[in-house]
């Protein structure tokens, strides 16, 4: 596999089970990241350097479209409802495979981030 960029983890993506995969770009900076979806053909820059992407006709997430696997571990910690909806472990799982599947071979990009402002609250979250 080639990797290109910098890794500033040692929490590879065979912990998240991909493998076999061509090439995994990790915490490129935005100019780079332009390249790709130019040389991709998957957007163009518009008047004055904006990234444009056409997304299809679903845009975006709705509010209620948040499921999360119940399990021991966070049931107690999850505020469940309309917005934090329970998820079939099975379910997910035939997902996940199917999501594996799809990468083998493929290309990902991989950014490394924070969320939360405070330093005693902010958590690491890897977007994939």
């Amino acid at each position: 596999m080639q990797q290109v960029g910098r890794v500033i983890s040692k929490y590879g993506l065979d912990q998240h089970g991909i493998r076999n995969i061509h090439a995994a770009y990790w915490n490129l900076p935005a100019p780079a990241l332009y390249e790709h979806a130019i040389r991709r053909e998957e957007g163009h820059i518009a008047h004055l350097g904006p990234l444009v992407v056409r997304t299809g006709h679903h845009t975006g997430r709705t509010p209620n479209d948040r499921f999360i696997v119940r399990e021991p571990s966070s049931e107690g910690r999850i505020w469940w409802g309309k917005v934090n909806q329970p998820f079939d472990e099975g379910r997910f799982l035939s997902m996940y495979r199917h999501l594996l599947a799809y990468l083998q071979g493929g290309e990902v990009f991989v950014q490394d981030c924070y969320v939360g402002a405070d330093p005693a609250y902010c958590r690491r979250v890897r977007v994939i």
